[in-house]
């Protein structure tokens, strides 16, 4: 596995401080600079062997997370009393690795990195990223309201008429539009569903996201039916282009919200008092203006709450229903 880049050296990268021809640094300087060089039998979180907080996947950081980077690094080990490293994982792939190599301790991972990582046994769900509210979000089966299928999903009192399989049964033999092979509400979960239903369909047209999938349903001959997250009908702008696409578009079922935003983890066999240190310092974190505005810098959260790992079944469930390799979806 590439090693993971100190938040030290990349600082210095970003920001072009490097300066031109220098001597090369000895062997003991350049130890400092690489996260694994630690003493595994030390507690973690002391200054021999520091916990290890990676940075959203980016090939080259940004100095504005490079500092946000910095200041969450000091507000956790103000309030832990924990020693920490930063360092940026060049993927999302790199970074599940590290995980299972011990590079990392805390981290937050996409819904298919969290899978992949919880599954191995490398990394457990800390706090859920909160949107409007909502940990989790659904998904929707769209159709031509003209094409003859039987619409399940009671648009008034917002909730589907019958199970699953009896709705996505009409999809035998028929062709989808999915948003793209990585979308979450727009393929995976969805096609699991369609899995878990014994649904045979067709070869998928992949048409470039969820408004399009709209578009392409609205004009049929393109596919039969589509998926897209609740509710893409609505998306800027469509509604301009086709006046009549919420009656032109309907759904036939919507999937509950079991699909989850990012999530921050924690390394596998933390103990109990290290996690819980942990949870209340970034709780306090996310209390301050500037914790807050760090997490939003490096993960894009503007509200997280405590979750569990089995808060992710029926997520996870869809997911291997698929048949997907979870390694695909993890870039």
């Amino acid at each position: 596995m590439k090693k993971l880049l100190p938040l030290l050296l990349l600082g210095l990268l970003a920001c072009g401080l490097l300066p031109t021809p220098q001597p090369a640094p000895t062997p003991t300087a350049a130890a400092t600079l690489v996260p694994t060089a630690s003493v595994p039998d030390a507690a973690l979180g002391s200054a021999k062997n520091p916990l290890i907080l990676a940075l959203a996947p980016s090939a080259r950081p940004t100095t504005n997370v490079i500092s946000a980077g910095t200041v969450l690094k000091s507000q956790l080990e103000k309030s832990t009393g924990y020693k920490i490293i930063v360092v940026a994982p060049p993927s999302e792939s790199e970074l599940v690795n590290a995980f299972a190599d011990g590079n990392a301790h805390i981290g937050v991972l996409s819904p298919f990195g969290y899978l992949m990582a919880n599954n191995a046994g490398k990394a457990d769900a800390a706090f859920a990223r909160q949107r409007d509210g909502d940990i989790f979000y659904g998904a929707q089966f769209i159709v031509q309201s003209e094409a003859g299928f039987t619409s399940y999903f009671n648009s008034v009192k917002n909730e589907n008429t019958v199970d699953a399989s009896v709705a996505l049964a009409q999809f035998n033999d028929k062709k989808p539009c999915w948003a793209d092979e990585l979308s979450p509400s727009g393929y995976v979960v969805p096609l699991g569903l369609l899995g878990e239903a014994d649904v045979k369909m067709r070869e998928p047209a992949f048409v470039s996201g969820h408004p399009t999938v709209v578009r392409a349903v609205y004009a049929q001959g393109i596919c039969d039916f589509g998926a897209t997250y609740v509710d893409a009908r609505t998306y800027p702008g469509l509604e301009d282009e086709f006046p009549d696409v919420l009656k032109k578009v309907i759904v036939v079922w919507r999937i509950p919200p079991i699909i989850p935003y990012e999530t921050l983890v924690f390394a596998h066999g933390m103990t109990i008092d290290t996690r819980r240190a942990l949870e209340r310092a970034f709780v306090d974190t996310m209390s301050t203006p500037g914790g807050k505005s760090a997490m939003q810098v490096l993960y894009g959260f503007d509200a997280m709450q405590i979750v569990q790992d089995g808060q992710y079944d029926e997520f996870r469930k869809a997911v291997k229903a698929s048949e997907l390799n979870l390694g695909d979806l993890v870039k």
